[in-house]
């Protein structure tokens, strides 16, 4: 594929993941790893989301900025951006800096994986300060949609509110504030991981309309698809849950295996031809396809 093919191609998913979040509401699952994102793209979903915690716990790492370092990030979202035809959206932490500027020079990086959307959060990773204070977390989202905007790429910029993963004693009110801060700042997509109960989820709906929430379900929440679409939310992502799925089945095999000597945890397993297959075909698809492309870009 040619530069301007692959321009196009980016373009063309940028506008398709924007048309996304204007009406309806759809789920949009975070691989881990690029045979992953290809098998949800083969389940027909509209549109990918990375996981920092799905791809730090498949290098060995734990889920965290210090940990997982920038270009590491960088490398794992360009990866699964150009494994797939699908709008992909980076999960890309705290935008991997703390000053503005930081934020902006990180934001512009990742726009050039190719991304048709990511999100910022909020929070510090320190115990005794677990936010940024509320004007310095504006000025970040402010700077990332600088950097977007300078870019021309049409990136969908998602703000992150972390009040309920790091404790806040008033989580949904300092959601609140903040998401309709983030809003003012330039952020296209409103997100504040927490809240189950459809109260509070239809609650945040309202507080940041008329832009779209993002809602984190990484458990069963006892709501389907459809009643959550129902209270107003626009867009479902499932974080690290299905790389939580992956390494449950994986967890529970190893230790029956070491502790009991059984083999019980390989029972239901998906068939070794079933995945094989699949991805022999795949890659035959994406072969025929590149070579379709490259005879068409030849003079």
């Amino acid at each position: 594929m040619t530069n301007r093919e692959e321009q196009a191609s980016t373009w063309s998913q940028r506008k398709a993941f924007r048309a996304l979040h204007e009406s309806g509401c759809f789920v949009i699952p975070n691989p881990w790893d690029v045979g992953s994102a290809r098998y949800l793209q083969h389940l027909g979903f509209p549109a990918l989301a990375t996981t920092s915690a799905g791809f730090a716990f498949s290098q060995g790492l734990p889920d965290s900025d210090v940990a997982v370092s920038r270009d590491l990030s960088l490398a794992h979202i360009a990866a699964i951006a150009g494994a797939v035809d699908l709008p992909v959206n980076a999960d890309f932490a705290s935008g991997y800096g703390v000053e503005p500027e930081d934020v902006e020079d990180s934001v512009a990086r990742c726009v050039g994986t190719g991304v048709a959307g990511l999100s910022v959060e909020d929070s510090t990773g320190e115990r005794s300060s677990p936010l940024h204070e509320l004007p310095l977390a504006v000025e970040r989202i402010r700077a990332a949609r600088e950097a977007i905007d300078r870019s021309g790429g049409d990136v969908l910029l998602t703000a992150r509110a972390e009040c309920y993963h790091v404790g806040h004693p008033d989580p949904f009110r300092e959601s609140v504030r903040r998401l309709q801060a983030y809003a003012e700042a330039g952020a296209d997509v409103l997100f504040a991981p927490g809240p189950h109960e459809a109260e509070a989820i239809k609650a945040l709906v309202e507080a940041v309309r008329p832009k779209p929430l993002n809602l984190l379900v990484v458990r069963d929440i006892g709501l389907g698809v459809e009643a959550i679409a129902a209270l107003g939310v626009r867009r479902i992502s499932v974080g690290g849950a299905l790389a939580l799925a992956a390494w449950t089945g994986f967890v529970r095999a190893a230790q029956a295996l070491k502790s009991d000597g059984s083999f019980a945890g390989f029972a239901g397993l998906a068939p070794y031809a079933d995945i094989n297959e699949f991805l022999a075909a795949d890659l035959r698809a994406r072969q025929a396809r590149e070579l379709i492309l490259s005879g068409a870009s030849r003079p």
